[in-house]
């Protein structure tokens, strides 16, 4: 304590010779933030989806729950849907088989309050995980935790993953230096690691705009905090506000009045570590 006295006493002359300022941080009206990353099981054949819905209040405030009028996601080759419900206080939940997320375009439909939202997206696969184990390395303090990760890239095509690496940090990755190959990389965890914790990793498949959407906000967020959790303000998903369209063939799109988030559905893996 006693080495924050000088900072002390020089902030108390800085004040007491300045005038006062006040900032008016800059506000907006509230827009929604969906988090729908829809995560498949395929060795499951029931799959629960679970939205998040929030709502941004002001510049500095995190989210609070948004109440939605209605939230369907459809299944556009078998015209079926799925319609999802409040479990608690933004976020909504909803039960499908597999087969209903895995074959053909969806489409996610959002009513809030007179406003309405859209998104579309396809399954996308991912790579199982065959490899993970704890390591030796250290990176700049010497005690962080390294964890070893490897998977084989799916073959023949362009691939891009998302790694969801727990605490709410993530990484992704495209194929263009290992394609159709065993691909192993190092992540390294801060000295809040400790032995007996488990770490749950999964590998998620996405496409091309998901991957750029996310490379995006993991570098705005400095890694600090979820993707879906405060929203980046340069970053837009792929939720349009579609308020006013009654003809498929002739969708009227709301450029200003937005959604934040995304909708995805990705093929997820998952193993878990316990740290030694």
């Amino acid at each position: 304590m006693k080495n924050l006295l000088p900072f002390l006493i020089l902030g108390f002359l800085f004040f007491s010779c300045e005038d006062v300022i006040e900032v008016d941080a800059p506000s907006e009206a509230p827009k929604l933030n969906i988090d729908a990353l829809i995560r498949v099981d395929t060795s499951k054949t029931r799959t629960t989806v679970k939205v998040i819905a929030g709502l941004t209040s002001s510049f500095f405030d995190d989210l609070k729950p948004a109440k939605l009028n209605q939230i369907v996601i459809t299944n556009l080759r078998s015209e079926t849907s799925l319609f999802l419900q409040e479990s608690e206080p933004g976020i909504y939940v909803g039960v499908q088989n597999t087969t209903f997320f895995t074959n053909g375009e969806l489409a996610l439909y959002i009513e809030h309050e007179d406003q309405t939202y859209a998104a579309r997206a396809t399954y996308v696969e991912a790579s199982e995980i065959t490899k993970l184990e704890q390591g030796n390395g250290t990176l700049f303090e010497g005690n962080e935790t390294e964890i070893i990760i490897a998977f084989t890239d799916i073959p023949n095509e362009d691939n891009f993953y998302l790694f969801d690496l727990d605490f709410n940090e993530y990484l992704v990755t495209e194929d263009d230096f290992y394609k159709g190959k065993s691909f192993e990389f190092s992540y390294f965890y801060n000295d809040d690691i400790t032995s007996g914790m488990e770490i749950n990793i999964n590998l998620l498949g996405v496409d091309e705009a998901f991957y750029n959407y996310m490379d995006l906000v993991i570098i705005q967020s400095g890694g600090s905090q979820g993707p879906f959790q405060t929203p980046v303000a340069t970053v837009k998903g792929n939720i349009t506000n579609i308020t006013g369209t009654t003809d498929t063939n002739d969708i009227k799109v709301d450029t200003e009045n937005f959604a934040f988030g995304y909708f995805a559905v990705c093929q997820s893996f998952s193993k878990t570590i316990t740290i030694e």
